[in-house]
């Protein structure tokens, strides 16, 4: 690997950026060419949110970049837009910068950022992605590529395949650098970084920091600045967030019909799973007792399945999306009224990401979570990690609540016990004061008898 040991010493203390005394007021107090600030207008951008005013002008000026920031908060036009600046006009057949991210839908929203804000200029830009055919992506670069948005894996079976050299790459973009070493790519990062040129501007962009991703700030960047907008993992204040406990599964399902039945309000629902069955479960129930305008997308769909779905979710078509966290941070897509949390996350930062999707570009939403006696622990490590309660509700009376099966009170009495045993080794645990109530003979006393009995035996004998 390349030796980099003078940003090693530098990386661990990125510089921090100094909060501005007046934040930039315009696009146009940003250093961008008129290209690029006439396709801000077309598109809508009135005004350069936080993170792209204090980004823009780093990354503009050359500076490797280390960028905390929650979702939703306008960080992918902060690397794009100094980036189109960089690279500039088409040039060659083979790419000058390389942005690289966890997920396909992630890559694909990039890309189409990226589009929409060079329509004014000649830049190629192509994004490339598993879980899809090649031909079609292979065919992106028989007239040139300028900038390539990829996911780690199919970058490097490309780069195999000597679809395109990298020896021109000057700026290398990690995006959602938590989630690419949450996903296991950790490995694959640190191959493209040894056969792409040593000499090159680094931008890395997470959410949250952890140590995983600190330390790979330490090999990845050069002399940082830091920009942080946001504590770390802290939702947008513009989400309403609530919590609601549900006694079972079956009450969770009622609840849920009740308050999509208020179409009204639930205009455009994001419901949030931790399996695919678990998603294909509430889509199948969704569509067959509530509304036929519905989708599901995860892991085992493929690629224009999803992306269909998102843009007919995006369109209006759909009024409810069901999605895995494979499209946690994958979408943005403007007047989501609300995100439902029908499983807890698995991972405490995944939280944040999943209500990101709605609260975007200064509007408001609603996080709901729905949560089950087993989970409020949980629920706990969230709070801890985005540092606020998040408020609980009682469910409203309409709702059915309905009785707990005997196989479910006992999965759920299971694992509370397991996690009070894990806060206190000494508890017994309720199944075993149960045993003992009943009537139930304990080992010791079991063996005792047995051997009185046989004892009784010999005598008799």
């Amino acid at each position: 690997m390349t030796d980099r040991s003078r940003g090693d010493t530098l990386a661990s203390h990125p510089t921090q950026v100094k909060t501005m005394t007046q934040e930039q007021k315009d696009f146009s107090d940003l250093p961008l060419n008129k290209q690029l600030l006439n396709a801000l207008i077309e598109n809508g951008f009135s005004k350069p949110t936080p993170i792209q005013s204090k980004a823009i002008p780093l990354v503009s000026a050359g500076h490797d970049l280390l960028g905390i920031a929650q979702t939703g908060t306008g960080k992918t036009a902060a690397f794009v837009l100094p980036l189109l600046m960089k690279v500039k006009y088409a040039q060659g057949n083979d790419p000058r910068a390389l942005i690289l991210a966890p997920t396909r839908e992630l890559a694909i929203q990039i890309e189409s950022h990226a589009q929409k804000l060079a329509i004014y200029t000649d830049l190629r830009i192509a994004s490339i992605y598993g879980g899809s055919g090649t031909k079609l992506q292979k065919e992106k670069f028989e007239k040139g590529v300028d900038i390539i948005i990829a996911t780690p894996g199919r970058f490097m079976d490309f780069y195999r395949e000597q679809i395109f050299i990298t020896k021109h790459i000057k700026t290398l973009v990690l995006d959602e650098a938590d989630r690419m070493l949450t996903m296991g790519f950790g490995g694959q990062i640190k191959k493209i970084m040894e056969i792409i040129p040593s000499k090159r501007q680094n931008l890395l962009f997470s959410a949250t920091f952890p140590p995983e991703v600190e330390e790979l700030s330490h090999d990845f960047l050069e002399f940082p600045e830091r920009v942080e907008i946001a504590p770390q993992a802290t939702p947008s204040a513009m989400i309403e967030q609530r919590t609601y406990e549900l006694p079972n599964r079956r009450t969770k399902i009622n609840f849920l019909q009740y308050i999509l039945e208020k179409e009204e309000e639930f205009s455009r629902v994001l419901i949030f799973c931790r399996t695919k069955k678990n998603a294909s479960d509430v889509h199948h129930f969704i569509d067959r007792k509530i509304t036929k305008a519905s989708a599901v997308i995860h892991g085992n769909k493929d690629q224009n399945t999803r992306i269909n779905a998102v843009n007919r979710f995006q369109n209006g078509e759909v009024q409810v999306l069901v999605a895995t966290d494979v499209v946690a941070r994958g979408i943005d897509i403007r007047g989501v009224s609300h995100v439902i949390n029908y499983d807890v996350p698995h991972l405490n930062e995944d939280y944040v990401h999943r209500i990101g999707r709605t609260g975007r570009a200064d509007t408001e939403g609603v996080a709901i979570t729905l949560v089950m006696p087993q989970e409020w622990e949980k629920i706990e490590e969230i709070e801890s990690v985005i540092k606020q309660k998040i408020p609980r509700l009682d469910l409203p009376s309409e709702v059915n609540i309905a009785p707990t099966e005997k196989e479910e009170a006992q999965e759920i009495a299971r694992i509370l016990d397991y996690q009070k045993q894990k806060r206190d080794p000494s508890y017994k645990g309720a199944f075993h004061a149960r045993k003992e109530k009943s009537g139930s003979v304990p080992k010791e006393r079991k063996h005792a008898s047995k051997n009185k009995s046989k004892g009784r035996n010999k005598r008799g004998k």
